[in-house]
């Protein structure tokens, strides 16, 4: 599987961090919308079916995961 290079990841999660901050505050058609892109871009870059499975794929790819601990991703 190809993996995402981990500025764009970087950026995938802040964008959507910041735009989930603005959907709770604003709520607008517009933001909405950005997220669900951002959401299915998370999910194609990591490889997952949902956001948030995608979010936990996405942080642990960082630099400074532990990336051995597969904690999170385990039943």
């Amino acid at each position: 599987m190809l993996m995402a290079h981990p500025t764009v990841l970087r950026n995938l999660l802040e964008q959507y961090d910041t735009l989930r901050i603005l959907h709770a505050e604003d709520g607008s058609p517009e933001v909405r919308r950005r997220m669900e892109d951002l959401a299915y871009t998370l999910c194609v870059s990591t490889g997952t079916r949902d956001i948030d499975a995608a979010l936990v794929a996405a942080r642990h790819q960082l630099p400074g995961a532990r990336p051995l601990d597969d904690s999170l991703l385990s039943a």
